[in-house]
Parts: structure tokens; sequence; C-alpha cells
């Protein structure tokens, strides 16, 4: 998902799109497949394909010129960090001032993905609002509304339209065109993205 971020976000100014991000809790979209797709697992839980995702994320971060950092082991850390703070957060952005939503995000995959930092911590909630230029004001006003139902529900709201679309994993993105929503997984989808929507793929880093 940082991989498929970093380079719609270079996109955006490129191709005739109209670039969203919508928070969604990947926790509540593989609950809410299981029960459809008879044990819907993340890839890293079968131990074959968590030993090639190993490989192929060192390979994919250089080709897409992403600094993920990604050691064996590191399937068990990321499994054990609750994820749900730091959406949360970043749904109350949403909520608040969504202009803050992509540099805030980055912010969240990098102190994780490249720093190895638990973004479940207080203090590293805080180091990312602080890196994403957020002022303490807005910062600890996004932090009281974090346990409140109207984030809850918000958050809950995306996932489910999430499903609803057909998402059953991370990255997925909805293509609005010609009036008909494309469902695409995975980071390694964008050439046919573009095919899709008329535009043309110039490779991950495009000048």
């Amino acid at each position: 998902t940082f991989f498929m971020l970093q380079v719609l976000c270079r996109y955006q100014h490129i191709w005739n799109i109209d670039l969203r991000l919508r928070p969604a809790f990947l926790g509540g979209i593989m609950q809410a497949t299981e029960l459809f797709l008879k044990g819907n697992k993340p890839p890293a839980m079968l131990p074959k394909r968590g030993e090639y995702m190993l490989k192929d994320i060192k390979r994919m971060a250089k080709y897409y010129q992403v600094p993920v950092k990604i050691s064996e082991g590191d399937f068990q850390r990321i499994f054990g960090t609750s994820t749900l703070g730091a959406m949360r957060f970043i749904t109350a952005m949403d909520m608040t001032q969504p202009g803050y939503l992509e540099p805030l995000s980055r912010e969240f995959w990098i102190r994780f993905w490249s720093q190895r930092e638990d973004i479940s911590q207080p203090e590293n909630i805080l180091a990312v609002a602080r890196q994403a230029g957020l002022s303490s004001e807005l910062t600890q006003k996004l932090l009281e509304m974090i346990s409140s139902p109207a984030v809850k529900n918000r958050l809950r709201e995306t996932t489910d339209e999430a499903i609803k679309y057909g998402a059953f994993g991370m990255p997925a993105v909805v293509a609005h065109f010609n009036g008909e929503p494309h469902l695409f997984f995975g980071s390694d989808r964008l050439e046919l993205l573009g095919s899709v929507i008329g535009e043309k793929w110039l490779g991950p880093v495009p000048s």
C-alpha cells in the first residue's frame, strides 16, 4: 500500500485524475471477507508466500524508489502492531482538514516501514503529526477526536464502502470512469489502471 500511495501521488498531476485518499481499516476488511473467501488470510501468513514476499518487497522498494526496510521476522512485528489508533487519527484528519491527509499518511508509512517504529504508541503519533506539519493545537484536537463515536463511525463507513466495491485487502483503488467503478488490487496494477482510464504509464517515477 505504501508503494501504491507514493506512485499515485506522483501521478495525480500527470494523469487526468482527482485522487481522493479514503482511510479504511484493513483488519475490518479481512474479517468481513473471510466469511466469503473461506479463510481470507494475509499472504505473509503462508510460509512459502511470506518467504517470497520478503524478497519481492525489497525488489519493489528499489523499483518504486520507496524507502521500505524489511527483514526476516518483520512480519511478526507487523502483525503484532495495532494500527487502529493511527487509522482513527488519520480519519479524524480527513474529517477536519483533508488537505493534510496525504503528508500525514506518508509520514505514518515512513515511520512504520522505514524507521520501524511502533505507530500504536502516542509519542510516535505525535512525532508523525509534527513531521507532517500539524500544529500542536490541531494535533491535540485530533487526539481528542479519535475515541469519539463520529470518528469510529466514519472509519467503519469507509471500510464498509471499500468492501461494497469488492475490496478484500489493501491496496485497493477504485477508479470511477465513464460512470462505472473499477476495482484494482495490488501496487502492480498501476499500468492496468492507466490503460482503463486512458492514461499512459510512464514508470514508477515519472519525470
